[in-house]
């Protein structure tokens, strides 16, 4: 969840650290710090409680200058969000300085071990375990040599002190008495190394690397990385030394810049026509009526033998999954199951051998649906991935699946990630249903419809001036509900979400018809009802359920795509979105509920993209 920079080679650190901290802002923190070295020095350390910008400062009342360094952003998991807890952490007698994403499960008992040792401990954190417990192997190693240093006893000691470790990790590495050395460590955390000439990078994921590089190495599990300035090795825990893929980096600065707009989620907002149109490239076969996909890895005879669908993910991406089972179950016909893959992990539901998994991620490095899929895999199942980053750990991992190709996603509330892998699972239950029964007329009914989509979207995109007076009026409010059927069902679940992530306000999503069991007990003049309401078979009962709270005194916010004189009177407020097909109507209406979000937010004084909290990349159980 924390971010992690690195970098050693001839300039100096300090530029780089902070500008790669700042891209990793996103993924959320309430701390940060970095650690310098030059040679025939001290490691240099400044951490703060509070945002890049604080160290920022901090670093400039400081002498860091440094020809190798780390940084880190943390969110607090063990010990408070303090400047004690911040990391770079320190290592025996400040012999070694490191920073750690991930979680050590057995840290206690470790720490236990190294009071008894002598080592004296500063922070409530699991990672100055880890510290301390390398400074003790790299003792360990040196007397095991004879007092001969060398760089094997650097990579040892990191080998020696991982292999005690118990949970996850990515680490960084730098040693007082090394200034050209710096390792890396990964194990269900993830670390890329950025590839320059007479200078190397490390970092959390490549947002910090663009335009720094264009060469990167995804490091594996139990993998280390040991990088000198003109020279990277990589080593498996149990191949030993392995040749480094080295991969392109093709993600243009301009994708983690803000071009322009207040905030990276309003701008990624705006950019659902463009990652929609990404999404759909490439992948509509017109003249079979159907999808193609490149990366499923598994023959169409097994695709066509398929009895069942398991979809899981977290938070939003557990949302799509839900219209996913509409979808797969209209269209192909398909029994689909869906899982909070932070469930689906610890059960152990009875699962037919012709099962399929599709784990739905944004970052790729969710660890619960990491974890979810491995299990299924375990027991034999062929796991898939609709992902949005390259080289992410489930990407890795998956049998197959299917990339985004929405771009980063910088927000912490995620928008044009959702409607891309709406996108995609609409192609899916296109391309299983042509499988099976659908017609070759539906198909290209499907096609048509989903070809639409980025002028839709484009168009839908003009009710912003609307939504941001309806923003206005109901933004002091401390409750919302969010009511829609079938399709939308989820949909409303995605708008409460959005409302709760970065307002701060409370709201629920329902199925309009479960108002009358329960909920509507809520609904009074102070509580606002969204009720996601355009035409199609369940429009009559939805008006219905939007009936039933008018009665009630509350104030209904429509969102509808037609004229209709019914709603006009019941509804306070309406917003009009264009009119499509019932199963890609919630890629369209999840666009006002965005809009409607991000507005109520910056009324309220809420920091839209990195919201209290909360992170973009959850790795950590």
């Amino acid at each position: 969840m924390c971010g992690i920079v690195g970098y050693i080679g001839a300039n100096d650190a300090c530029p780089f650290l902070l500008a790669g901290l700042q891209r990793l802002e996103y993924r959320g923190y309430d701390s940060a710090g970095i650690a310098t070295l030059r040679p025939s020095d001290q490691i240099r350390v400044t951490r703060v409680a509070g945002r890049v910008a604080d160290l920022d400062a901090a670093v400039k009342k400081k002498s860091m200058a440094g020809n190798l360094g780390i940084g880190h952003t943390r969110w607090a998991t063990h010990g408070a969000a303090t400047a004690e807890n911040a990391h770079p952490h320190s290592g025996g007698n400040g012999v070694l300085s490191l920073a750690h994403n991930g979680v050590i499960e057995n840290y206690e008992s470790l720490k236990s071990v190294l009071q008894s040792k002598g080592y004296v401990f500063h922070s409530q954190t699991d990672s100055e375990v880890v510290a301390h417990l390398i400074a003790e192997c790299l003792k360990l190693s040196m007397v095991k040599h004879a007092g001969e240093v060398s760089i094997n006893c650097y990579v040892e000691a990191v080998q020696d002190a991982i292999s005690q470790l118990r949970g996850t990790y990515g680490l960084v590495i730098v040693f007082r008495d090394q200034a050209d050395l710096l390792i890396a460590a990964r194990c269900g955390s993830p670390l890329v190394v950025g590839v320059g000439k007479g200078e190397q990078y490390v970092a959390s994921d490549t947002s910090p690397l663009i335009g720094f590089t264009d060469r990167i190495i995804y490091l594996a599990d139990h993998q280390i990385a040991v990088i000198r300035p003109d020279n990277i090795q990589v080593l498996h825990r149990d191949q030993g030394r392995i040749r480094p893929d080295i991969k392109e980096l093709t993600a243009d600065a301009v994708d983690v810049t803000l071009e322009g707009y207040a905030h990276y989620m309003l701008k990624e907002i705006y950019e659902q026509p463009h990652s929609i149109t990404n999404a759909l490239r490439g992948r509509l076969d017109k003249d079979n009526a159907t999808a193609k996909f490149g990366g499923l890895n598994l023959t169409t005879q097994q695709l066509r033998s398929v009895e069942r669908i398991v979809l899981t993910g977290c938070g939003t991406s557990w949302h799509s999954a839900l219209v996913g089972e509409y979808l797969f179950e209209e269209l192909a016909r398909i029994p689909v199951e869906v899982e909070y893959a932070s469930e689906l992990r610890y059960r152990n539901p009875p699962t037919d051998r012709d099962t399929v998994i599709f784990g739905i991620t944004q970052s790729g490095e969710t660890a619960d649906t990491l974890a979810a899929l491995r299990e299924m895999k375990r027991k034999g199942h062929h796991t898939l991935a609709i992902c949005n980053v390259i080289g992410s750990s489930i990407a890795q991992e998956a049998d197959g699946g299917i990339y985004l190709h929405a771009g980063p996603e910088i927000g912490v509330a995620s928008t044009k990630a959702f409607t891309s892998q709406l996108t995609v699972l609409s192609m899916l239950a296109l391309y299983f249903g042509r499988l099976r029964h659908l017609s070759y007329e539906a198909g290209q009914r499907i096609i048509a419809q989903l070809e639409m989509l980025p002028e839709v979207i484009q168009k839908t995109l003009e009710c912003h001036e609307h939504v941001k007076h309806i923003a206005a009026r109901y933004a002091d409010a401390t409750n919302f509900l969010y009511l829609g059927r079938k399709y939308n069902f989820p949909t409303a679940l995605e708008g409460a979400l959005k409302l709760k992530e970065i307002s701060y306000i409370h709201a629920e999503g329902y199925p309009a018809a479960e108002m009358k069991h329960g909920p509507i007990a809520l609904v009074d003049e102070h509580t606002p009802s969204v009720f996601i309401v355009p035409n199609g078979t369940v429009y009559d009962k939805v008006l219905s359920n939007l009936q039933e709270v008018k009665a009630r005194g509350g104030p209904v916010i429509a969102i509808v795509d037609h004229e209709d004189p019914q709603v006009a009177n019941l509804a306070d407020e309406v917003i009009m979105i264009p009119q499509i097909e019932d199963f890609l109507q919630p890629i369209v209406a999840s666009i006002p509920l965005q809009l409607l979000s991000y507005e109520i937010a910056l009324l309220r004084g809420c920091d839209v993209d990195m919201p209290r909290n909360l992170a973009k990349s959850v790795t950590v159980e």
